[in-house]
């Protein structure tokens, strides 16, 4: 529901995956949107965690279903940033907050496009220098994640 006129919108959350192949890690899954390279997320139905949230828009917008990832329980990327809240039923600006689980493929997946240009598997071989504010932090935090977990 739109937020009423002098009434600020809810804060918007955005959960998705970084999908992992390999172990060792040997890529990574990303999608193509026609000016730049992002994940597959989305934002978190009413009545739904953000784990639910992320599993479901993997699932949408690539097919990999929950029984296809192992789920790292102990890796979650969040960050913040000002987005324009007019979406959102507001005015001027809104900080929105997105949330990133890390899943590791289990087995081959047959991936379908639903929302994007394309996909890419990219190579393992940070740093990474993709998009500066969203996927590099992302992967350097999964680096820095796994190679204090090894």
């Amino acid at each position: 529901m739109p937020a009423q006129q002098g009434q600020k919108a809810k804060q918007p959350v955005s959960c998705g995956f970084l999908i992992i192949r390999g172990n060792p890690v040997d890529s990574f899954l990303l999608m193509k949107h026609p000016s730049r390279w992002d994940l597959p997320k989305g934002h978190v139905d009413p009545d739904e965690t953000e784990l639910q949230c992320a599993l479901r828009e993997l699932e949408e917008e690539t097919s990999i279903g929950a029984s296809d990832i192992e789920i790292d329980s102990d890796f979650l990327f969040q960050s913040k940033y000002l987005v324009n809240q007019k979406r959102y039923g507001g005015r001027g600006l809104i900080e929105k907050t997105l949330k990133i689980y890390l899943g590791r493929l289990i087995k081959p997946v047959d991936i379908i496009v639903t929302e994007h240009d394309g996909y890419r598997w990219f190579d393992w071989q940070p740093p990474h220098q993709i998009q500066e504010w969203t996927i590099d932090p992302l992967l350097a935090a999964v680096n820095e994640h796994i190679s204090r977990n090894r």
